[in-house]
């Protein structure tokens, strides 16, 4: 047997050069391929997406939008899970200790970018732990004030509220949301001074009585108002005119490099298999490209916005870094 043994070792050390070479390649290729048929069999079970604010909130309806497109497209249920509590912290730790095999994925949403810093004994870090998978869009805000106030454009608001520092009531959901930073950040580029009025309840029914005078909130939640003469828009929060609001100039229009959204995507524990990410990341794409998906995304006043893992990666790296430098210079703290 030893003599067969070595007699069979010889004969392959003679093999010609082209008969070793695509030996060499098949073995190569071997883990490629285990990889391809690891991501084409993703998913095998249902996918669990974690949203950190109750059903029926902005966030959730995304996020079953894009779970509807996921499961129609990979063939497999993608679950929307809520998770409130804490902030969205409990709902983003959720997904930080979960297995990191792409079977529970986390909605990002503003309060994960800010809340770094709003909370100082967080036991994650979402840039470290979570990897990014897709950006969905933003959601598009406007500036809004109550009929009463004399200010019928930025400028003017911008001037009033310097001629009354201390008597313009700035309305929130509450300290650290996305109304409270933004409106943060107008006044750290302003100068303006404006008393700050968070509500865990509507915020409305004051906003439009005039007991509180200015909110920085999502269109949809507003647009209504401003429609039907309740409310007047200054402006929009993002850089280019809305096609809703043809008319109503862009804060930028006044304050130069002036930007606030609601970003929303999706992301996944630290270390799940990069082909699983990129099967999600390009299917994410193709569903919020979907014309349909499109007309109720707008609807919702919110703008989809396709991204690399690493593009998207790259925003929420920045995001949180713009955020924390606004909520470092307002003195936010958590409730």
């Amino acid at each position: 047997m030893e003599i067969r043994s070595a007699i069979g070792a010889m004969q392959m050390l003679r093999l010609p050069r082209r008969h070793l070479f695509p030996l060499a390649a098949g073995a190569a290729a071997l883990p490629i391929a285990s990889r391809l048929a690891k991501a084409q069999s993703y998913p095998s079970r249902p996918v669990h997406i974690i949203v950190t604010v109750p059903a029926g909130n902005g966030p959730d309806t995304i996020a079953r939008l894009v779970g509807q497109g996921l499961s129609e497209r990979l063939g497999q249920s993608f679950v929307v899970e809520n998770r409130p509590g804490a902030a969205a912290n409990m709902g983003i730790e959720y997904v930080v200790r979960a297995a990191n095999d792409g079977y529970a994925l986390l909605l990002i949403t503003a309060s994960a970018l800010t809340n770094a810093t709003l909370y100082k004994d967080l036991s994650f870090n979402l840039v470290r732990d979570i990897a990014p998978v897709a950006s969905i869009g933003r959601t598009r805000f406007i500036m809004v004030v109550t009929p009463s106030l004399p200010a019928k454009t930025i400028p003017e608001f911008i001037a009033y509220a310097k001629a009354n520092p201390g008597k313009v009531n700035m309305a929130s959901t509450g300290v650290g949301s996305s109304n409270h930073v933004f409106g943060a950040l107008f006044q750290m580029m302003t100068g303006v001074q404006l008393v700050h009025v968070p509500y865990r309840n509507s915020l409305m029914p004051d906003l439009l009585s005039g007991q509180v005078q200015v909110y920085f909130g999502p269109t949809t939640s507003a647009i209504d108002f401003v429609r039907s003469g309740k409310l007047r828009v200054l402006g929009v929060t993002t850089p280019a005119r809305l096609a809703m609001l043809p008319d109503v100039p862009a804060v930028a229009e006044f304050v130069p490099g002036y930007e606030a959204a609601g970003w929303n995507g999706i992301g996944a524990p630290k270390g799940a298999p990069a082909d699983v990410i990129t099967r999600l990341n390009s299917t994410i794409n193709a569903v919020v490209a979907d014309p349909k998906a499109k007309a109720r995304f707008d609807d919702l006043g919110f703008e989809p916005v396709s991204m690399t893992p690493d593009e998207y990666g790259n925003l929420i790296a920045a995001e949180t870094e713009k955020w924390a430098k606004v909520i470092e210079f307002a003195h936010i703290k958590a409730d």
